[in-house]
């Protein structure tokens, strides 16, 4: 990879947008821009036959957008290096928890697209030198990626004490701690591991060992006591939940 130019994928719908990218690419050395697509199907199809070091993808595009395009294309092995390229901040959340390695505002400067694609190169290249790791068998979430002020965090899902909901973005807390996701509440039901998550609300997702205890508040509704002194209301759907954890 040193010694090799990055060969990009441009995917964007505004023609002006990727042309003015291909001019900038074009003063750049040891690139190699092997196609443009102008929508995410067309850009699926593209990396999938030309497989690309690197893909420059616009986050609103007709069909698959860019955020579904990062996430399509993340099985394959190896896998592109995904930089977004938009005219819009806030997607910049979704858009790290595919693990971009960069975010670029529209309109791009040619330095800041150099240090994306030196970013880039960085990432593919500690990548080749990282040890191999095993392929996971479970079939449940193991880690989030989420944004902060130094870059990107990884947080191990076994190690978030709960999740609460904020309109579009679910909140992942760790101690004292907490980030923001883009997902929703019924796709984290689904993705973590039953045996060590409950749902206990439509906005709020614990960790079973989180708990401490049950109450009943005086109209009798079910209140969940947290090691953190949290108390989390058990909605009525959920109230089947308690009494399979105190079965336990």
């Amino acid at each position: 990879m040193d010694d090799q130019p990055l060969r990009l994928l441009i995917a964007d719908d505004e023609p002006l947008a990727a042309e003015r990218l291909q001019l900038l690419l074009a003063q750049i050395p040891d690139v190699d821009l092997i196609g443009t697509a102008s929508d995410g199907e067309g850009a699926v199809r593209m990396a999938e036959a030309l497989s690309p070091d690197v893909l420059l993808l616009d986050i609103e595009m007709p069909g698959l957008d860019g955020i579904d395009v990062a996430r399509a294309l993340a099985s394959k092995r190896p896998s592109a290096a995904v930089i977004f390229i938009t005219a819009f901040d806030q997607f910049a959340v979704a858009a790290f928890e595919v693990e971009a390695v960069d975010y670029l505002m529209k309109p791009v400067t040619p330095e800041r697209l150099k240090r994306a694609l030196k970013r880039a190169r960085d990432h593919l290249q500690r990548r080749e030198k990282a040890p191999a790791r095993p392929a996971s068998t479970s079939p449940y979430l193991e880690e989030f990626w989420a944004s902060d002020l130094s870059g990107l965090v990884r947080i191990a899902s076994r190690d978030v004490d709960r999740v609460s909901a904020e309109r579009d973005y679910m909140r992942l807390h760790v101690g004292r701690r907490s980030w923001l996701i883009h997902h929703s509440m019924n796709a984290l039901e689904e993705g973590l591991d039953p045996e060590l998550f409950v749902r206990l609300h439509r906005s709020a997702i614990v960790r079973k060992d989180f708990i401490a205890g049950f109450t009943r508040n005086p109209s009798g509704r079910w209140i969940a006591r947290l090691s953190d002194g949290v108390e989390q209301p058990v909605g009525r759907l959920y109230t089947d939940k308690v009494r399979t954890i105190a079965r336990r």
